[in-house]
């Protein structure tokens, strides 16, 4: 049960690395290394052990990822999911890394999703207009723009760009990328003063719905564990917790 259980988690964390690639990716045994120079974001910077059991020379290793990413001007973080090693999240906790940003990865049934108040909406082609409806909703730095850029640009796996307005103003934003019978999702958001109106929810209908009608059977996303707000709302959507992840930074980051 715990195998099929790991290989499940194997496989969304793949087609997650396939939905958000980074710039560079470097294996040290089956620890992923993942480096982007122009977006800072921590799943695009940071060391992703893929196997309970890989603990040969952990302090050569994390000292050298040390080295690789301060080589790249981004401080070492270490993302720790399920598979990876109970040992190393202990060895980094005795170093002092402080453990930051649990998050959730949820998955759905979308056969078993209602879309019949859902948007029959196709995706924006223009990334451009994506990303600066993006910056908006989220309230991002514009500096931003050209590294989001390179990121959806390198999605390989059909991607679908939506964007909820209101008049011309962008209120809601998600990106859905399809991989085979996976749907992920991805910058989901809602402006401020535009929330508890069912932007959210419906965003994210019109997202998957795409994804259904090219073949999706399961939805994921991730979310950060102490967002009650949207957690609540995926969960009435059919959306139920996977596994979590946490991020553990080095003290001088």
């Amino acid at each position: 049960m715990r195998s099929m259980q790991l290989a499940q988690i194997r496989q969304i964390e793949a087609v997650g690395f396939r939905a958000w690639p980074a710039s560079s990716v470097h294996y040290d045994g089956s620890w992923a290394i993942r480096l982007t120079a122009n977006h800072p974001s921590k799943r695009l910077n940071s060391v992703n052990p893929l196997d309970p059991g890989d603990t040969d020379n952990m302090e050569e290793r994390v000292a050298h990822a040390i080295q690789r990413f301060k080589a790249h001007g981004r401080p070492p973080v270490f993302r720790l999911s399920p598979l990876a090693p109970k040992e190393l999240d202990a060895y980094l906790e005795g170093l002092g890394w402080p453990r930051f940003d649990e998050s959730f990865i949820m998955v759905a049934d979308l056969e078993k999703i209602d879309f019949s108040d859902a948007i029959d909406q196709l995706p924006l082609q223009d990334i451009d207009r994506f990303i600066d409806a993006a910056i908006e909703v989220h309230q991002d730095d514009p500096a931003l723009k050209p590294g989001l850029f390179e990121v959806i640009n390198a999605i390989v796996p059909a991607r679908g760009l939506f964007v909820i307005e209101e008049g011309s103003e962008p209120v809601s934003t998600a990106i859905c990328v399809q991989d085979g019978a996976l749907a992920g999702l991805f910058n989901i958001g809602t402006l401020a003063d535009r929330r508890r109106k069912g932007h959210g929810r419906m965003i994210v209908k019109t997202a998957i719905k795409w994804a259904v009608q090219h073949g999706a059977k399961r939805g994921w996303l991730q979310v950060e564990a102490d967002n009650a707000g949207a957690i609540a709302l995926y969960e009435k959507l059919g959306f139920a917790e996977a596994y979590r992840y946490a991020y553990r930074r080095a003290p001088d980051a």
